[in-house]
């Protein structure tokens, strides 16, 4: 395989965007740590920490940070020689769908040790390379037969939509039996399946998103402390404190001091 550009842990600002409309001559595999917005078919889905997308190659390439995070990634560009291909399709890994995985340790393991070998001057760096990309797609094939979730499971566009929404307004309350009652499923249902397509609870991720919220007002505007609790939907601002230093280790006005330029 030739491996023409590989990143291990690769950070990008809230900023962060990728457009190729005409995609790249080669191929490209992302594995997520960050949450991100991908553009398919004209229509922006978000993709949990933890997904693995293979663009094909020449296939448009649209994808962004969330709203307020850092973009955190591992991504491989590479072409497959002679045989190669036909190796890959034999494990029946999917090309342009995302793919959740539980557990990407190992995987973004063998990406690390990919881009180490790359970038090395060991005497067999292209025989390691081939071994650990053949590995690294050996494992993540394991992980797809294992009847690990798929993102394109026929509840994700709904629940993405719900997780959306979420980061989108932060400040609106809404409880589990209202989240649940939207895509209409029962409300063991919707927290089991939330959990399983995006690794944190419904709840969690609520607060998640207010803290987020909170975390770019304290930096960008020069809003009172109470004022950034109340529009991020808190009606107690103590319980707002004791959120916000749950999840920073920090208070919001020592946040504001730490990171406000």
């Amino acid at each position: 395989m030739i491996i023409n550009n590989v990143a291990y842990n690769h950070s990008h600002d809230p900023d962060f965007y990728v457009d190729r409309p005409y995609g790249k001559n080669d191929y490209l595999l992302i594995l997520l740590k960050s949450p991100a917005i991908f553009t398919i078919s004209g229509k922006d889905i978000a993709f949990p920490e933890n997904t693995i997308y293979i663009y094909d190659v020449d296939t448009p390439q649209y994808y962004r940070a969330m709203e307020g995070t850092t973009f955190l990634h591992d991504w491989i560009h590479f072409l497959f020689e002679k045989d190669e291909l036909d190796f890959f399709k034999s494990l029946e890994i999917p090309f342009n769908t995302p793919i959740y995985c539980s557990d990407t340790i190992n995987l973004s393991f063998l990406i690390k040790c990919i881009s180490s070998e790359k970038y090395s001057v060991n005497r067999h760096k292209t025989e390691s390379v081939n071994c650990f990309m053949k590995l690294l797609f050996y494992k993540l094939s394991e992980s797809i037969q294992n009847n690990e979730p798929t993102v394109t499971d026929s509840n994700y566009e709904l629940l993405s939509t719900i997780k959306n929404g979420i980061y989108n307004k932060p400040y609106e309350r809404k409880t589990v039996e209202e989240a649940a009652r939207d895509v209409r499923m029962s409300v063991s249902g919707f927290q089991h399946l939330y959990k399983k397509t995006f690794g944190i609870s419904f709840v969690n991720d609520m607060i998640n998103s207010r803290i987020e919220y909170a975390k770019w007002h304290l930096i960008q505007t020069d809003m009172s402390i109470k004022d950034i609790s109340d529009i991020c939907g808190y009606n107690n601002q103590t319980h707002f404190f004791r959120q916000f230093k749950s999840i920073t280790k920090t208070t919001p006005q020592e946040y504001r001091s730490l990171h406000k330029k």
